[in-house]
Formats: structure tokens, sequence, C-alpha cells
């Protein structure tokens, strides 16, 4: 099979059949300078077009290796600006299937040009439309910055995505540290899914139908799941809120975000009674396909973690998609490296919560503890709905800590003061009694209290004070 063939085949994989229309076929590179021919080939190295995925439209483009290495110059660029033009007026979302080797040398100055346009397009629809973009072969140079732009990335599993070769890095060889690969780019958060060609086309469609064609538009859908239905397993796996949510959202349907970055933060879509709702929750552990507890992860607030579902939180922000949070928090990581970034990160992601206007929930599942508490979409960041599970712990500090610290008296004035602090500092009646949660509910009941606070926040509106942007 050619690399024609393949991105061709890449496009036809992933919108139904029959459905794909192919616009600038005829398009060919213009440059002439060291003797470069224009290539006989139509289309200059990418397929750009539209077509349907489930039904709904969407613009895609594919670039083709085997044309100039899939090299971006004035003409290839030009496609893909006029594909997002065509986007834009129409309110779709766009799919970019990256296979190129960078920018065209011989093209020089135009080719830099060439970038610069097709990052504008992307910045214009940023918040607009949805950006989708899948790296198959290398991406390279300026390049990287596209895909670093789109709102998911996908990257398969023997992909090369870089700004600089490993190799041009000093002191360092790709086969030391292959800063390209799609497992060291996954691990930084830079991707959102690693796999196979056929598994992140699977992957694509799967998120398409999961997210609005626009931020006009509504992700919503009819559900076929049960919408009261006890969810018995939610008290088992608050350690790891993925696991929880396997059994809380829609036929067990969940698509995570950066899923090999800061684990202790799980970000995702799912649906909840058919409507599209974002998840940042704080995760303690991963358990395997038997139950059993596979890994540990940090209790606390970390600069990746506080990233990651700030991410999350600011593109559901953009497209009206609720934003759910499962909390279960003991402050901020402590360690030399954090204290120099975690101040900066989780103030970035306690602005989002607070800047977002779109339906917030906050569950807390075990413990809020410090001021992240604060951090995690509490209601003095607008949390609209504050739900805890029964026994879970709001408070700055455990009561048998905060005791010596208070108390002067014997062992058993200690132990008295320590019991009489958590009831009134740390539980969660407490919090409630001050207004801070609105219901204590069971977990087994956690799905159709969610739904049913989604629901009621449908025709949310609010608005903040009049500014151009906040500057956090």
């Amino acid at each position: 099979m050619s690399s024609t063939s393949k991105a061709r085949q890449r496009i036809y994989s992933l919108l139904d059949a029959n459905s794909f229309v192919e616009v600038g076929a005829l398009v060919k590179s213009r440059a002439t300078d060291f003797n470069m021919a224009p290539a006989r080939e139509a289309s200059d190295g990418v397929i750009t077009g539209y077509g349907l995925a489930d039904g709904r439209l969407v613009y895609v483009y594919s670039q083709d290796a085997d044309v100039l290495g899939g090299s971006i110059g004035e003409m290839h660029a030009r496609k893909i600006v006029n594909l997002y033009r065509m986007a834009l007026r129409t309110g779709a979302p766009v799919v970019g299937l990256i296979d190129s080797a960078g920018l065209r040398l011989q093209e020089g100055v135009d080719a830099l040009d060439a970038f610069g346009k097709i990052y504008a397009e992307q910045a214009k629809a940023s918040g607009v439309i949805p950006q989708i973009s899948a790296v198959f072969g290398n991406c390279g140079g300026g390049l990287a910055l596209s895909a670093a732009m789109a709102d998911f990335t996908f990257m398969e599993n023997d992909a090369h995505l870089f700004v600089n070769s490993p190799n041009a890095l000093a002191g360092n060889h790709e086969e030391a540290n292959d800063t390209a690969s799609a497992a060291n780019k996954a691990a930084a958060g830079c991707v959102d899914f690693v796999g196979t060609q056929e598994e992140i086309l699977g992957q694509i469609r799967f998120l398409l139908g999961l997210l609005p064609s626009n931020n006009e538009d509504e992700a919503a859908a009819d559900c076929a799941d049960d919408l009261n239905r006890s969810c018995p397993s939610a008290a088992a796996f608050i350690e790891d809120p993925k696991a929880a949510l396997l059994e809380i959202v829609d036929s067990g349907l969940v698509f995570e975000t950066k899923n090999a970055c800061a684990k202790e933060m799980f970000t995702g879509l799912a649906r909840m009674g058919g409507t599209t709702v974002g998840f940042a929750a704080n995760r303690r552990a991963s358990f395997d396909e038997t139950g059993a507890k596979a890994e540990e992860y940090s209790a606390a607030l970390t600069s990746a973690g506080c990233a990651k579902a700030a991410s999350l939180v600011r593109f559901c922000d953009a497209f009206e998609i609720p934003v759910i949070t499962l909390t279960n928090v003991d402050g901020f990581a402590a360690s030399e490296c954090e204290e120099n970034t975690v101040a900066a990160a989780a103030a970035g992601l306690a602005a989002v919560f607070a800047g977002a206007t779109v339906p917030k929930i906050n569950v807390i599942t075990k413990r809020a503890g410090g001021s992240a508490y604060a951090v995690m979409n509490s209601k003095a960041l607008g949390a609209d709905i504050t739900i805890a599970y029964e026994g879970a712990t709001v408070g700055i500090l455990e009561g048998k800590f905060a005791a010596p610290i208070l108390c002067d008296g014997d062992a058993s004035e200690i132990a008295k003061a320590a019991k009489d602090y958590d009831a009134m500092q740390n539980s969660i009646e407490a919090a409630a009694s001050r207004g801070l949660v609105d219901q204590i509910i069971a977990p087994a009941d956690v799905r159709r209290y969610l739904i049913g606070a989604v629901e009621v926040l449908y025709s949310k509106r609010e608005a903040l004070p009049s500014r151009k942007h906040a500057s956090i």
C-alpha cells in the first residue's frame, strides 16, 4: 500500500462510508527555487475535505508523506487554512491527520509564513470549534506547535513528535532518551491517547460523538441507560474515580484525557443522562480488572495535576460542557521541586474554576483537606451544587494533629479535644451546617443525584465582570 493510499485510507476509516468530499484536489506547489519542479502529484502533500462521522459534519486534512515528505509549503498550508475557514463558517470540528517532515526547506520564508497562517487560523478557531490532531509518522519542527494547539492530540505508537529532534539536544541522543516518542510525549502531558492507527481513529470517532460541533451547539444525545440506577461499586472505588465512573456514567463509556500524565488527577469526558460532562477527579490509586489495587498516587494536588485539570475545565467552559469534580485530596504536594511550581499551577486551576460559567458540580467523596479543598471547585470558587458522600470530611487539619496545638492538657484532654475538633471543624455535617455542602448522600445514589444536578442547571446563566480576559 502506498503512502498516498495510507493518507486517504485514514480519512476513509475515520469517516462514514462514502461520505468524504475532497476539496482542493488539483492544488500543486508553485515553488521552483533550487531546481525544484512542481510536484506532479496533485494535492501538494495534503488531502483536504469534509465528510460525516456518525452522521455529523467533520472537516479533515490528512498529510501525504509520499509527496515531498508531506512537508508544509505555501500551497500545502493554504489548503489547511482554507479548510479551517470553511469549518469556522459552518461550525464543524477539524481533524488533522499528521504525517509530515515539517517545514519545506526549498520554500524558505514562504514556508515559515505558511506555518504562521496555520497557527493564526487555529487560534481563531480555539473555543469556537473542536480541534483534534492525530500524529502518524513524523510531526517535527514548527508543525509540533500546530499539534499542540489542538484541543486533543493522539499519537500512533511508533510516531514521533518534536520541535527539536532528540539528537539535536545537547548531551542526548535518540537511543538514550527518545524525547520525540509517543510514550515520552504522553507522560509529559502533550498527548491524550497513544495506540495503533485503528485504535486512534476509533477513539477520535468516539470523542467526536461526545463533543458539540461548535460553541453554540449542545453536546447531548438520547440516553438508553437507567437514570436512577444504583452504583454499588462507587464506594469501593473512591480511591480510583476512573473505576467508579465506569459504573456511574451512561453505559460505562468514558474518554480519558492525558491518561499517561499526572495520574493522581483523572480528567475525561462522558455522558450523564445523555448530556456530555467533563470530569476532574483526585485519584489516590488505580485498580486492575480483577478489582485489586495496582498502583498508588499522591493524595495531594501536584503542579502537573493542576495543569491537567485546568486544561480540561477550560475546554469545557469554552464549549458549554458542565464540569463535575470528585474531590478527595490532602493539601498540596510537598517537595523541593513542587514548591517551585505548585503555587502558580494551583492558582491557575483556582482561576479557571472561578471563571468558568458552565454548570459546576462538586462531589466530596472522602477528604477535602487544607487549601486544596478551596482549589478543587469549592463553593467559594462558584460550585453551583456540592454533594458529599456520607462520612466524608472537610477541614484544614485532622483533629489528632490540631489538638496538640490547641490544647495544653494531658493525653485524655488532648484526645477529647481531637474528637471535638473533628466534630466541629472536620465533619461533613459541620460543613453542611455552614452551607458549604448541599446534599449528603450514600455513594450508591451518586448517579441519580448527579444527573438531577446536571438537569436542574441546564438553564444556568452567569455574567462575569466586563473585561477583555483574565490575566491569571
